[in-house]
């Protein structure tokens, strides 16, 4: 009985955990480090609506996401993360080291051996997909990335923050672009407001 009781825990146990496929893994890590740039047409589902939009990458660490029908942008110059509101003319600044998304425009993605840890792998047939976080950061949150097999390429995300609230974004077709103007991935104008009262602007 007392062997019994531990083949069922161990069953139990070894089926809770997600399976993890080097192969995979391996496929993202050479697509994603072989990418300068990308820039193409989005649709993001959050909270049962839909915005539409245009993406736009520059490795290392440039992002860009246009909004058609919201007065938002989202721009990440290779430090910062801002979330520029343009109706309010006001910002939101975090590190976008503290952000998933912050893995897939590093300058060397390493999805085994550095600070990311991959906890699930999925093959569907057509697709694959990765979720991973930042090690010590599993509160946080976590990103599932999904891309096309053949030939392997970016086909979506979904970030989950620590709520468990998720953000889908997926991509239409992604077009190779190097060749972005030099303010491209930069907020030529914003407000902030300063924590010791007043408004401060930066050029």
């Amino acid at each position: 009985m007392r062997k019994l009781i531990i083949a069922l825990c161990v069953l139990f146990t070894s089926g809770a955990h997600a399976t993890v496929d080097t192969k995979l893994i391996n496929q993202a890590e050479t697509y994603l480090n072989s990418i300068t740039g990308l820039m193409g047409d989005f649709v993001q589902t959050s909270s049962g609506q839909q915005q539409r939009g245009t993406f736009s990458m520059l490795r290392p660490g440039r992002v860009r996401l246009d909004y058609k029908n919201m007065p938002i942008q989202l721009i990440a110059d290779g430090t910062d993360l801002y979330f520029f509101d343009k109706s309010l003319d006001q910002i939101t600044t975090v590190p976008i080291t503290s952000t998933p998304a912050g893995i897939l425009v590093r300058k060397n993605i390493d999805l085994q051996n550095a600070d990311i840890h991959v906890s699930e792998t999925v093959d569907a047939g057509k697709t694959f997909s990765l979720k991973m976080n930042l090690r010590g950061q599993e509160g946080v949150g976590n990103m599932t990335v999904v891309f096309d097999k053949n030939p392997v390429r970016l086909n979506s995300w979904t970030v989950e923050d620590a709520t468990g609230a998720k953000t889908d974004v997926a991509f239409g077709t992604l077009a190779k672009k190097t060749d972005f103007d030099k303010n491209y991935f930069q907020i030529s104008r914003h407000k902030t407001i300063s924590t010791s009262g007043g408004d401060s602007f930066y050029d």
